[in-house]
């Protein structure tokens, strides 16, 4: 794993910080996304540069503009020669999701669209963007989707999110049939309740949290690290004929 390359999309907080530094205890190269902060997104740069003896670069993206992919990857090729690995981590919440977040007879076209956009089309313009660069190299690379255990059990106020989880898992699948005779690999982790500032957007916050921990036979919520670590076995070569797959990482809470 030592000098490969990582890009991953929203790695300033949560899973997606989580993940970027799971990689980078191995040895590999980060290349992240971030909103707005560009403060954060700078420490941490330097945290992973100073700490975990990588190359690290930060890049600000609009994950609502995912067709600007495109130009992102090319400002990545100018300071990294390989991508190796790719993670659509980054997700929206507030008012973005506005009309897309609560009862089924609230929903809206407008926030349904834009958890659409932010799910499946920014993994779509974001893998194949990566998939371009893995074909050309020996040996392929691992593209990896976060999803959610929401596309399978009831979770109040998520059908907006939840039905565009199992869509990108859809799209996972199709994207793994396509791309493995490129040696590509295509998988999808998908979490329950992750204790995550995203969780904390809930407005039943709480209630989950605590549900969660009642539901798992392992008395708690999930952490980020707890999802980074999954994502991180896709892409090893211990994981080699695993594809097309979905990894449900819940504690034990789906099947209770």
């Amino acid at each position: 794993m030592k000098d490969k390359t990582l890009v991953i999309s929203g790695a300033t907080k949560g899973i997606g910080r989580a993940t970027a530094y799971r990689f980078a205890k191995e040895g590999v190269n980060i290349a992240f996304t971030y909103n707005s902060n560009k403060e954060i997104a700078e420490e941490m740069v330097k945290d992973l540069e100073e700490n975990y003896k990588v190359k690290a670069r930060a890049y600000e993206f609009n994950i609502l503009e995912p067709q600007t992919y495109k130009e992102l990857f090319l400002e990545i090729d100018k300071d990294f020669s390989s991508v190796d690995f790719f993670i659509s981590n980054a997700m929206i919440y507030g008012r973005a999701v506005v009309g897309g977040y609560g009862k089924f007879m609230k929903l809206k076209p407008r926030g349904l669209n834009n958890i659409y956009t932010a799910t499946v089309n920014a993994f779509v313009c974001g893998a194949q963007e990566a998939a371009k660069r893995m074909k050309t190299q020996k040996d392929g690379g691992s593209i990896v989707s976060l999803s959610s255990t929401g596309n399978l059990v009831y979770i109040q106020n998520y059908a907006g999110h939840g039905t565009n989880k199992a869509a990108v898992e859809a799209m996972v699948r199709y994207a793994a049939t396509e791309l493995g005779e490129f040696g590509i690999r295509v998988n999808a982790v998908s979490g329950g309740p992750i204790d995550t500032d995203a969780l904390k957007a809930f407005t039943n916050y709480e209630e989950v949290r605590d549900k969660t921990a009642e539901l798992s036979p392992l008395n708690r919520v999930g952490h980020p690290t707890d999802l980074a670590n999954a994502c991180y076995y896709l892409c090893t070569k211990d994981a080699s004929w695993v594809t097309g797959h979905t990894l449900i990482v819940d504690g034990g809470t789906t099947f209770r």
